[in-house]
């Protein structure tokens, strides 16, 4: 009797363990096909995109899902030279990049302060900082807009860049806080020791050990001022000086009656280049140093 039913007992827990192993595997087939879709739905625009740059404007309409007959490389000149793609380039470039020096170098210097040294008043200036990221910016479009006319920084690149570093700021600070409280203390000491100042074990030391935050949080910077529209919209009004996203609007608007959307097409598989460039050689740091950075956070 007893063998009887510790052989039930076995057999009912077999039961089990075969129910949950293939809910198991259910589960997770589930969830590859939900991301295999998703991956498609996120994908197919950008290869429609692609192609249909290299196709003719009656192609386009009348027969948007097929291949091109012929490669149209002319729609890329068109893009780039009679439609400004490559002064929009140059202009977003002259803002972005000095705007992302300065964003890492402010950041990094007041993360720093705010991680390792404690005094009167160092939560507060980083609830202040928390609180920026919290503040939507089109609230701030008018008074930013008047501020800015009233330094004469309007349609200038160096006032949309401080507008640029301004609004970058508090999440980086939030971001590099975490990386630099748990930098090992016994390097700062062992720095100050040996004779060098705070400036030194900073730029020698300290900053090196969180590079991985820095190039994360330069990628995540890069990717938002390079995709911005609405504060260049507000700020730069001269066209000479559109960004890129502010002339992809302009040269859309011209469509309605200049109709050239194969140049518009390729104009757009242009712009996407950087983006998609920048994510697929940082794609492993960009996801190495977001989970470092929550961790540490």
């Amino acid at each position: 009797m007893a063998t009887e039913a510790l052989a039930k007992q076995s057999e009912s827990q077999a039961r089990v363990r075969y129910r949950a192993g293939w809910g198991t595997r259910l589960s997770g087939i589930l969830l590859q096909a939900l991301l295999w879709l998703w991956a498609l739905i996120v994908i197919f625009p950008m290869v429609w995109l692609l192609y249909s740059s290299f196709k003719t404007d009656q192609e386009i309409f009348f027969s948007p899902w097929t291949l091109p007959a012929a490669l149209q490389w002319d729609n890329f000149r068109r893009g780039w030279v009679d439609a400004h793609i490559g002064e929009y380039f140059l202009n977003s470039f002259i803002v972005v990049l000095p705007s992302l020096a300065l964003i890492l170098i402010f950041s990094a210097m007041t993360a720093y302060v705010l991680a390792r040294f404690p005094f009167p008043g160092n939560r507060v200036i980083f609830y202040l900082f928390m609180a920026g990221m919290l503040f939507p910016v089109f609230l701030a479009l008018i008074p930013l807009f008047f501020l800015v006319k009233n330094l004469n920084m309007l349609s200038t690149y160096h006032g949309l860049i401080l507008v640029y570093v301004a609004y970058s700021l508090p999440f980086s600070v939030f971001f590099l806080t975490g990386f630099f409280k748990t930098l090992p203390s016994e390097l700062h000491e062992a720095g100050i020791i040996d004779g060098a100042n705070q400036y030194q074990v900073f730029f020698r030391i300290m900053l090196p050990l969180a590079q991985p935050g820095l190039l994360s949080i330069g990628i995540f910077n890069f990717l938002g001022m390079w995709n911005q529209y609405l504060l260049p919209l507000v700020l730069m009004t001269d066209a000479k000086r559109y960004v890129l996203t502010q002339g992809l609007a302009y040269m859309l608007h011209q469509q309605y009656y200049k109709n050239d959307w194969s140049a518009l097409f390729a104009a757009v598989s242009m712009i996407m280049v950087p983006t998609l460039l920048v994510y697929v050689i940082f794609q492993g740091q960009i996801q190495k140093g977001i989970t470092v950075g929550a961790l540490k956070g």
